[in-house]
């Protein structure tokens, strides 16, 4: 049962878009946020003001169901104070959140400190029988689910996951002489915890990835030893002790080491990187021939 307690965002009109998983409702948020002045759209455990991801861990970036739904509901405490603060910087005139139900849109606007929902719109309002179907037809066949985000702010915040950018059309005037319009971008991304079953990767490919990618800095002889370490929050830290040559610029080439990794791993293999720690413990003379 939720509690009703006073809200921490106060004088903003909050909308719910509800219907069953996969029916369309990340795909028609923009243009609901738009014919309900809503500034702000939550979708799946992100919060986005127009294009740009202000806070979130999105749930289709997920490994398993159970974590999906978790971070829709901003079940993290960390994660739903970050998110409140960001509410309330940002002050928004209205919010629109998505939601399988109107109970979980209500759960969600409880979480986040904010006001009761002033409208509830199901997704049938704004999509069509042959939408929905083919809404379905995308995620049950094709596991492809949309982001409510451009696709350059897609592929920073969550590398790996990016499929195709999509475009849909805005009428900014309701006017049927207005000629005005405009195009915005989302992100159609499939997700890990449906991409063809549990995707695992070895230890050893990372390695790997890793090896090749230190190897390639200038400065460094050899990568040395290197571990990989899964964490707690379905990322990965990275250790590695190479080995650099003499007079080179220690900190300066343990910093090209981390952001080059870093960038490379998550790249190949869409995981969360949390930490790469270079330990030099090793110098060698670099001998010109």
């Amino acid at each position: 049962m939720l509690v009703s307690v006073a809200p921490e965002v106060s004088g903003v009109k909050v909308y719910a878009l509800v219907g069953p998983s996969g029916t369309g409702k990340s795909h028609r948020a923009i243009m609901v946020a738009h014919q309900t002045g809503s500034d702000i759209i939550i979708d799946d455990g992100l919060i986005i003001k127009g294009d740009q991801i202000l806070v979130g861990h999105t749930a289709k970036k997920q490994p398993t169901r159970i974590g999906a739904i978790k971070a829709a509901l901003f079940l993290n405490p960390d994660l739903a104070d970050i998110a409140k603060k960001s509410l309330r910087a940002n002050d928004p005139k209205g919010v629109l959140i998505l939601g399988t139900s109107v109970e979980m849109a209500q759960r969600i606007a409880l979480t986040l400190g904010l006001p009761e929902i002033t409208r509830v719109i199901d997704i049938n309002e704004v999509a069509s029988p042959e939408d929905i179907k083919k809404a379905r037809i995308n995620r049950t066949r094709f596991s492809r689910h949309v982001i409510p985000a451009p696709t350059m702010e897609v592929r920073k915040s969550f590398p790996g996951t990016l499929i195709e950018p999509l475009k849909i059309l805005i009428k900014k005037d309701r006017d049927k002489f207005s000629q005005a319009r405009t195009w915005m971008e989302q992100a159609v991304v499939r997700p890990t915890f449906t991409f063809y079953g549990r995707l695992t990767i070895s230890e050893g490919a990372i390695t790997a990835i890793v090896s090749l990618t230190a190897s390639q800095v200038s400065g460094v002889k050899n990568p040395g030893r290197i571990h990989v370490m899964q964490t707690e929050e379905d990322g990965i830290v990275i250790e590695i002790l190479p080995v650099l040559y003499y007079a080179t610029y220690l900190p300066g080439v343990s910093k090209k080491i981390q952001t080059v990794v870093k960038e490379r791993v998550e790249y190949m293999t869409g995981l969360s990187i949390k930490a790469v720690n270079v330990v030099v413990r090793d110098i060698a003379l670099k001998i010109d021939r």
